[in-house]
């Protein structure tokens, strides 16, 4: 009988704030994992580095739900790795600082289960630093000391009196809801009431605020704003520094839900983070290829027949290069095609394959594209379309005004996956739609755009859908792609911008 090969565990300091402060090296271990166990205080969107099939566990607070035991944690790692699996345990910051990582390892080591570490960029040097603030500065602080301020027995008088008497930078983590009584009992035990203070609430994200107040201050300058878990409280003199990234992005502060496929909002997110925006992802919609295709096939084999291929989204271009390679085609059989695109992102696949699309028109719309194939193709010419089975009718419209041969084959569909809605409450003050099926399965879902939120649609067609939900403010992009979003919602927010300035005047 044989026995089941035990898995892996790799311990992940997912870093803090935003998720692109996770390692390579921690991305990695992600991407070829199959079950991820994952803390409350990490940026979702770190999730989207594995693998869509694999197993995600959340051992964090969330929906009022308390964080399981260190206890269950261990355990439930050993029972994961006993099944063969190969598991991240995705940690806030790093596994070592404060992350009780150690407890995890002595009960891998007791189970002989392999496991590996990959450090993560700890809040308590770079949430400081990303809010301008050095824990260290030449002649001001020479050490920074770490502590906990989670529990009251942290707090006990002899600890209290040992750190007012530190000459370095203190950096308390977890300790926001005591800082009150950490900040009397640094002065009761010698410390300056006029020390520097400083605190970083959701700090090293979009989020991020900032409170400074001398140390007999601070308690009550934070409570009038409200600061929010969770929070790294900064105190000694490096604190009044003010350090802090002067590059300015277009979209800072602004956030955005980008609704679609995962291939959509996942290319959207990457140019909107760009310019500073945070991004909601509500990748809902699978694409779902026609896997029995024989109509699809027999076309394939009789290509010569064609003058023109029309291949109207990236799905569908990356669908048909994969069928020529499944048939084992020779790539110049295509060498008598012309080929016309929808739009850019559509050329740069087959361009990656060295294919280089004759037509594309100026504006990346189905209208576009059936002009300019009005205008190109004779009347003998026939022209085969591959695209979704949703595919806008208009293309259809003007090549049969215009009298025009072609084959239209459906390769391809676009599905909801309903599961997203369950967990994800609609934020932002943009919300992104980038095609009509997209607006059907979020509003038939129940999900509604925030209040003051705005709207922004690819092209004419996605407008009309969300017009049909009975709501006629929205914006459309002049172009139907990514750079055409990214550059409606920076217009959006100069004008606001300037509106703004005006009434302040």
């Amino acid at each position: 009988m044989s026995v089941k090969k035990k898995g892996i565990v790799y311990l992940v300091g997912a870093g803090c704030g935003d998720y692109d402060l996770i390692t390579l090296r921690g991305k990695s271990a992600l991407e070829q994992c199959n079950t991820v166990i994952y803390d409350s205080l990490i940026d979702d969107r770190i999730l989207n580095f594995a693998p869509i099939a694999a197993e995600k566990i959340s051992v964090g607070k969330r929906c009022g739900r308390h964080s399981e035991t260190q206890e269950n944690i261990n355990s439930l790692l050993v029972a994961k790795a006993l099944e063969g699996r190969t598991v991240v345990r995705l940690k806030g910051g790093d596994p070592f600082v404060f992350g009780r990582g150690g407890e995890e390892i002595i009960e891998l080591k007791k189970n002989e289960i392999e496991f590996d570490i990959i450090p993560g960029i700890s809040s308590s040097i770079a949430v400081p630093e990303l809010a301008g603030v050095p824990v260290t500065h030449r002649k001001v602080s020479r050490s920074f000391h770490v502590i906990t301020g989670h529990t009251a027995d942290d707090f006990s008088a002899k600890r209290m009196k040992n750190y007012a008497g530190l000459e370095g930078t203190l950096v308390f983590l977890m300790g926001l809801k005591n800082l009150r009584h950490i900040a009397d009992s640094l002065i009761k035990y010698g410390m300056e009431e006029n020390t520097p203070a400083c605190v970083i609430s959701n700090g090293a994200g979009s989020y991020q605020s900032v409170v400074k107040a001398k140390l007999s201050e601070i308690a009550d300058e934070t409570e009038s704003k409200n600061a929010l878990t969770p929070a790294v409280i900064v105190i000694g003199k490096t604190a009044e520094y003010d350090f802090a990234p002067t590059v300015s992005r277009p979209l800072s502060g602004i956030t955005v839900t980008a609704t679609g496929t995962k291939r959509f909002v996942t290319k959207l997110s990457k140019a909107l983070e760009h310019k500073g925006a945070r991004v909601q992802r509500l990748d809902h919609l699978d694409i779902v290829e026609y896997g029995n295709n024989e109509k699809l096939d027999r076309t394939l084999r009789n290509i010569s027949a064609y003058h023109y291929l029309v291949l109207t989204s990236i799905n569908g271009a990356e669908i048909f290069l994969r069928k020529l390679r499944e048939a084992k085609t020779d790539i110049r059989k295509l060498s008598h095609l012309k080929i016309a695109v929808i739009g850019s992102g559509t050329a740069d696949v087959l361009e990656k394959r060295g294919i280089f699309p004759d037509l594309i028109p100026k504006q990346y719309t189905s209208e576009s594209l059936g002009k300019l194939l009005s205008e190109m193709v004779s009347e003998n010419e026939k022209i085969l379309i591959l695209r979704a089975e949703k595919g806008s009718k208009k293309l259809n419209e003007i090549l049969d005004e215009n009298h025009m041969l072609y084959d239209d084959i459906k390769i391809y569909d676009v599905a909801e996956n309903s599961s997203f809605y369950d967990e994800n409450k609609i934020v932002g003050d943009y919300v992104i739609f980038a095609s009509s099926s997209g607006v059907k399965a979020f509003f038939d879902s129940g999900k509604a755009v925030p209040k003051n939120a705005k709207i922004v649609c690819i092209g004419d067609i996605t407008a009309q859908a969300v017009r049909n939900y009975g709501i006629n403010d929205f914006r459309i992009s002049k172009t139907s792609n990514i750079e055409g979003i990214v550059e409606i919602i920076i217009k959006a927010e100069e004008e606001n911008e300037t509106i703004q300035k005006i009434k302040s005047e």
